[in-house]
């Protein structure tokens, strides 16, 4: 099949590139000279592992090309998708729907035969029916249906998650839509994946309420790892025990300085907003959201607290910005919140991430830049690991306590065992766990 992608953001590359190594022929869109023209170069914009050999190998085959020429890339197209960005509106945390309104209405303009027009974006209930009036609108001759495909992409297992999903969720209205939309996916059908069909409306609400509940889960959490730090027990054993239960399972119960990222923040908004449009509030979102917010703040407290309540001309060496790792994703990471913070308080902080640092520079300021962790390290009063980077989960303990002014670390991901950190002679703090010192000798 042909496809049209518009938008060659984070989803639309992804997505696109996907569909072509699927077996499709696609198109990606932007308006964006520099960012098509790198495309076309063959560099990736974002880092997503196993994007760019993906890229590579479909444009090679014929399979995956690039412009900024929407007319062409959507003429003649079975299917055009529509992945541009919606960030949170200024004032009322609503999505920002005019990127996906001004998209539709350039899709309409191109249209040339049967269309099917679908929504990839993250928008709110009722989007796609004012996409439909949009295209109608400007285009009273088109022959086209309107559907909806909620992207569900974890950054850092984009590919993975695409190529082998829990579950598709496409809203259409027709057994035409429906048929294209089967044929898009049908690789996927191998691995009998459950595709579920539903109306448009259904499909655009339960990818806000996916998101909204798994940052639920990670709030709920962080709360209990708190309680955990008060009472003395380790959080871990208690999100093991409780993730066992099949109705409540393992994942998204990691303790941590809160989410952050491209979607849970906006989303929770966007999802808050459409509940007070249609009197109908989420009063659990909006005190995840609080909850959320202050969470961020206080992992800046915590760190001072265990500089001895003041880091008034220290230095903290932080490791990891993103706000999580295998990304460079800087959107509503913890670290925004932290290094800041930290840096008011009087410290100097000197910061290593392994792909983050040039997103990071565009947002941070004063930071003193490493090559390394252990360049990070060197000379400072403490260590905060604020991203669970693979390459920070086996640092050299010893080499690190030679560099640090004391053996002090901060691990926010709880990616080290206390008692390891205590054998090693470091006092360190974690979240939801006790506090451990070095043994005394002798």
């Amino acid at each position: 099949m042909r496809v049209a992608m518009i938008g060659t953001g984070y989803v639309g590359l992804v997505s696109g590139t996907c569909f072509s190594e699927f077996g499709h022929t696609v198109i990606c869109v932007d308006k964006n000279p520099d960012r098509i023209s790198a495309l076309q170069r063959g560099e990736i914009p974002i880092f997503e592992p196993g994007l760019e050999d993906l890229v590579d190998r479909n444009v090679k085959a014929g399979r995956l090309s690039f412009t900024q020429d929407i007319k062409a890339a959507v003429d003649g197209a079975d299917a055009v998708f529509i992945a541009v960005g919606t960030p949170s509106r200024r004032g009322d945390g609503e999505a920002d729907l005019s990127y996906v309104y001004a998209a539709a209405k350039e899709i309409a303009q191109a249209m040339n035969g049967f269309t099917l027009v679908v929504t990839k974006s993250t928008v709110p209930v009722g989007t796609g029916r004012e996409v439909e009036r949009i295209i109608r609108e400007t285009r009273p001759d088109a022959d086209f249906e309107v559907a909806s495909n909620p992207e569900f992409l974890r950054e850092g297992a984009a590919i993975e998650d695409f190529m082998r999903p829990d579950r598709v969720v496409c809203g259409a209205q027709s057994e035409r839509s429906r048929e294209i939309l089967r044929n898009l996916y049908r690789p996927l059908y191998l691995n009998e994946t459950p595709i579920l069909f539903t109306e448009l409306e259904t499909a655009e609400l339960i990818k806000y309420a996916a998101n909204a509940f798994l940052a639920m889960k990670i709030t709920f959490i962080n709360e209990v790892a708190d309680l955990c730090e008060r009472v003395k027990v380790n959080v871990q054993d208690v999100a093991r025990g409780i993730g066992l239960d099949g109705r409540i399972g393992s994942k998204f119960l990691h303790a941590g300085p809160g989410y952050g990222g491209s979607c849970f923040p906006k989303d929770t908004l966007a999802l808050v907003a459409t509940g007070r449009k249609y009197q109908a509030p989420l009063r659990i979102i909006e005190t995840v959201i609080d909850i959320n917010d202050r969470r961020k703040r206080h992992m800046a407290d915590k760190i001072i607290g265990a500089c001895g309540d003041s880091v008034a001309g220290k230095t903290v060496a932080v490791l990891g910005l993103t706000f999580k790792p295998e990304t460079d994703d800087m959107r509503d990471s913890p670290s925004l919140d932290i290094v800041p913070t930290l840096q008011a308080a009087g410290a100097t902080v000197r910061a290593y991430d392994p792909e983050g640092i040039p997103e990071a520079k565009k947002l941070l300021k004063d930071v003193v830049w490493c090559s390394d962790a252990y360049d990070a390290a060197n000379g400072a009063d403490a260590l905060a690991i604020l991203t669970e980077w693979n390459q920070f989960r086996a640092l050299d303990l010893r080499r690190l306590k030679t560099l640090l002014k004391q053996p002090l670390m901060v691990d926010l991901r709880n990616i080290y065992k206390p008692a390891e950190m205590q054998q090693a002679g470091f006092t360190y703090h974690s979240i939801g766990r006790p506090v451990v010192a070095p043994k005394a000798s002798g």
